[in-house]
């Protein structure tokens, strides 16, 4: 009889508007279609703010957000030129020059919503469409109605979802999720914690995922407290 694969959880500390993360996303979602058999690793990804201040019904240019945060344009442009280049690697087409910057608060109660068990998507289809959305499209992610268009073309019903987002429902939650980033000290994301007990910070390459995890599966199996080394660390 085969053994059965061990399983592992991982929680995804990620922004919508972090293009380390969509570019973490997808290395890390190849190393789990690698893994397939080997390892059952189940995922969730989990609210982060990188600017939490960031004016609620208001959007602007990403270069512009880039130039204030990173010290001028020609700064921005060169971070833009360099992320849209490491994104087209991983297959991804980055248009970075029609990206709104917005506050993304309405985005992680959304991914929140696709979370709960009565979902009619998958968590990580809605997170993959709204990266596009922000990414790609050219779209405002901190508007509703832009949300709910996002989330009707996963599965959801577009005027459910509007009525979601005027509501508070999933606000706690995802403020308890930003809490939990502060509790194990994330400062950056992408985050993956996995079943709570250790961590791989960034981006890794596929590569490093799949070892990781292999390693990983390996500890579990015989209960071994785990080490610290560049990759992994104890949360």
């Amino acid at each position: 009889m085969a053994a059965t694969a061990p399983s592992i959880h991982v929680d995804i500390w990620s922004d919508v508007v972090c293009p380390w993360c969509y570019i973490g996303k997808r290395r890390f979602e190849r190393a789990v279609d690698e893994l397939a058999g080997e390892v059952d690793i189940e995922y969730v990804f989990r609210a982060f703010q990188l600017d939490p201040t960031a004016s609620m019904g208001k959007s602007q240019p990403v270069a512009e957000a880039y130039a204030k945060k990173f010290g001028g344009p020609d700064r921005a442009q060169a971070i833009i030129e360099r992320v849209t280049a490491v994104a087209a690697d991983e297959g991804l087409e980055f248009r970075l020059d029609r990206a709104l910057r917005a506050n993304t608060l309405l985005a992680h109660r959304l991914l929140w919503l696709a979370e709960q068990p009565d979902s009619p998507a998958p968590q990580p289809a809605v997170k993959e469409r709204l990266l596009q959305a922000y990414f790609h499209d050219g779209l405002d992610i901190g508007d509703p109605d832009v949300l709910a268009a996002c989330a009707a073309e996963v599965g959801f019903v577009r005027d459910d979802v509007l009525a979601f987002l005027e509501s508070d429902a999933g606000m706690a939650e995802v403020r308890a999720d930003i809490e939990r980033a502060i509790d194990y000290g994330i400062s950056g994301v992408p985050a993956f914690v996995i079943d709570d007990r250790w961590s791989i910070p960034g981006a890794q390459d596929t590569d490093t995922f799949v070892n990781v995890f292999r390693r990983l599966k390996d500890r579990i199996t015989v209960e071994a407290g785990p080490a610290c080394d560049d990759d992994i660390c104890d949360v």
